[in-house]
């Protein structure tokens, strides 16, 4: 892809995620400061060891996307009130609480960017920290006062560990399955997603219909996602947290090449097959998969994948009045697929 493209292609993305910040700041910009003070209240301590690592995980929280989808959901059925900000609080901690973890598993020394908690201090460390996450994730669900929230806190825990034990399995067991890919990350990214959206209805009291509704958007945007972040791993930019190549270093086949792979039996694909089941993969394999995939059009198989899943998230939303929460929700969708990291 000639510099000019890329060039183009970084200011059209630039420019939506300039948009949809500026939408955002305007419908829910109160409520967002709101999120973050309760947070940096949840995560308060008087051990020094501790406020260090929460005060450096607090200097990059990521784009908190998870935290404005409670918001706006819950705005699609009337105010913002202290149960939606406790359910955002919840789930963005829970969240974190997997990615400290993650870290540990994987041994990572980058994430978005800067290092990892277990890279700075270690893995006791790391480790303990994440539980703290938890812990008070479980407290800001129940200062929400609802149930179902409380609940849903609890499931999603269950929910982010079975993901991560069955993403570990796959890859050790060479398992290079479609269905797979989609039933591990709708377990390590999509219910995070949809759980956001439930948490949003349950916190302004919607009815089944309408949180059916926002746990399909919700359940959509988060495969869109993953996918999305999947592909920057066919590309070298180091920009997006991780090398080129990273996942499958770590045994992880995703999308694209699945589809390269199933695309036909000829002597190349086997000889992918063999490179894959062989394991501990050098550079140089890594990029022969990569360039298979490119090259079999798996990254335009990909990019098909996330605007089916975008019609069915639009969809879903069919239900709700025009209103510029929904119509924020329908950019988001845009913005995730076009992102640029």
């Amino acid at each position: 892809m000639r510099f000019s493209t890329l060039l183009l292609l970084f200011l059209y993305s630039y420019i939506k995620a300039m948009d949809i910040k500026e939408s955002l700041k305007d419908v829910i910009g109160v409520e967002l400061e709101n999120f973050n003070q309760a947070l940096r209240n949840s995560l308060s301590t008087d051990n020094a060891l501790l406020k260090g690592v929460i005060d450096y995980y607090l200097q990059a929280k990521g784009k908190q996307i998870r935290p404005m989808l409670v918001i706006l959901s819950s705005r699609l059925f009337g105010e913002i009130n202290d149960a939606t900000i406790s359910a955002a609080v919840a789930i963005e901690l829970l969240h974190n609480a997997s990615l400290i973890h993650d870290d540990v598993v994987d041994s990572s020394p980058l994430r978005r960017g800067r290092k990892t908690v277990n890279h700075i201090w270690d893995n006791r460390v790391a480790v303990l920290v994440g539980d703290f996450f938890v812990s008070t994730a479980l407290q800001s669900a129940i200062k929400s006062n609802n149930l179902n929230t409380i609940s849903l806190i609890a499931a999603l825990g269950k929910e982010l560990a079975t993901g991560e034990i069955n993403q570990i399995e796959t890859a050790d067991d060479h398992v290079l399955d479609e269905k797979r890919y989609f039933n591990v990350i709708k377990q390590k990214t999509a219910s995070l997603f949809s759980s956001c959206m439930l948490m949003g209805g349950y916190s302004n009291g919607a009815d089944k219909e309408q949180l059916d509704a926002v746990e399909e958007y919700g359940n959509k945007l988060g495969l869109c996602f993953q996918i999305k972040d999947d592909i920057f791993d066919y590309f070298a930019d180091e920009s997006v947290g991780k090398p080129t190549g990273s996942d499958l270093k770590e045994g992880k086949v995703s999308l694209p090449l699945l589809y390269a792979l199933q695309t036909c039996s000829d002597e190349r694909t086997t000889q992918m097959r063999n490179i894959l089941l062989k394991g501990n993969l050098t550079d140089d394999e890594i990029s022969l998969l990569i360039e298979f995939a490119k090259e079999r059009g798996g990254i335009e198989y990909a990019q098909e994948m996330m605007l089916k899943l975008k019609a069915e998230a639009e969809e879903s939303l069919s239900i709700f009045p025009d209103s510029k929460v929904k119509k924020i929700l329908v950019e988001l969708l845009d913005y995730i697929i076009e992102r640029n990291y």
